[in-house]
């Protein structure tokens, strides 16, 4: 049997040095492909390594997409006032789609990438499966990948624990990781926000009543569940409780105000819908500043939206963000958040 040719998503940091490694001693024949999305930076230090472990490197410009796909999705989610997700979407929409068309066009058997993540098959369905790291587990940001992709990819860090990863990298492997958002390149949202929407004017902060209590910066620069930055006259704390970007105006209230019970999802996908919406024990969970709930999540399908009724509320859930929906460790579906009620 000839060996299978893998195309790897390759940054150069630790985790894709470390899946090329596993790869190789797997017995693939592995190359290489960086995707150029949003600088030369990250792109030199791509080059460097790969050259450094020997292995084909293949580069994508994708940066006039990256733009239009993700970084404007994230300027246009806050000027609604929402709180977006764009590695979720970048994810699901340029990274694993790249990937897999380019490993299709050039006659590569297999693909794969440096997330912490599992797959397992169940009943010809395919599904993500958390890592067995449970502090580094990307399952979360994956929920969007299809079929088609997940059959022929391989995890080569979904059982392997990062702490044990660094402890025994190359030291010429060790280059600081990226956290957060890769595009802000080490500033803060809000930062970045006011540079790029530099127009954005104050405006009233509200009560549930309508009355105005205080003043905002700029209402893109909020998210539900905050109390920072709220310049308000009340001698108890208050956190955005909604955020108005047509009136622009910012409701506060108190944090027992920020319980939902009731989440309405739209753009959902899901591996086996039928599953999804008849299990007992499906669980959701929202990344944000907010607390997951931890009971039971009842799914039902209305009209467009996936609505979802908890036994236990979810604190402070923000829309325009991921909710993920986890059967044991499992996920089956995931979409994003369009609005809640308590």
């Amino acid at each position: 049997m000839s060996t299978q040719k893998v195309l790897l998503a390759f940054s150069g940091g630790i985790d894709s040095c470390t899946a090329a490694r596993i790869l190789l001693q797997q017995g693939y024949d592995v190359s290489l492909l960086t995707l150029n999305l949003f600088g030369e930076e990250p792109i030199s230090r791509a080059i460097e390594t790969a050259n450094s472990i020997g292995l084909p490197l293949k580069i994508k410009q994708l940066t006039n997409r990256f733009q239009r796909e993700i970084i404007d999705y994230f300027m246009n989610g806050y000027q609604r006032g929402e709180t977006p997700a764009p590695c979720t979407r970048c994810n699901t929409h340029i990274k694993w789609h790249e990937l897999y068309e380019t490993a299709l066009r050039e006659g590569f058997d297999r693909i794969a990438t440096g997330h912490y993540f599992r797959i397992q098959q169940k009943e010809g369905i395919y599904y993500v499966r958390q890592a067995l790291d449970p502090i580094k587990d990307q399952s979360y940001y994956l929920w969007g990948i299809p079929q088609e992709i997940l059959k022929i990819t391989l995890t080569p860090m979904g059982n392997r624990i990062k702490s044990e990863i660094i402890q025994n990298a190359p030291l010429a492997h060790r280059t600081p990781e990226s956290m957060g958002i890769c595009f802000l390149q080490g500033s803060s949202c809000t930062e970045w926000l006011k540079k790029h929407l530099p127009d954005i004017p104050q405006g009233d902060v509200i009560d549930t009543r309508g009355n105005v209590i205080g003043q905002h910066d700029g209402y893109p620069f909020y998210t539900v569940g905050q109390k920072r930055n709220l310049h308000c006259n009340q001698s108890s704390p208050v956190y955005v409780l909604q955020i108005d970007s047509e009136k622009n105006r910012i409701v506060a209230g108190s944090s027992d105000e920020l319980f939902h019970h009731h989440l309405f999802v739209r753009e959902y996908t899901s591996p086996c819908l039928n599953r999804l919406v008849k299990s007992s024990s499906v669980r959701i969970k929202i990344r944000g500043i907010g607390r997951n709930p931890e009971g039971f999540a009842h799914i039902h399908i209305v009209d467009h939206l996936l609505q979802i009724d908890l036994e236990t509320p979810a604190w402070a859930p923000a829309p325009g963000q991921p909710v993920v929906f986890y059967d044991g460790d499992l996920v089956v579906g995931g979409g994003i958040l369009d609005h809640s009620l308590p």
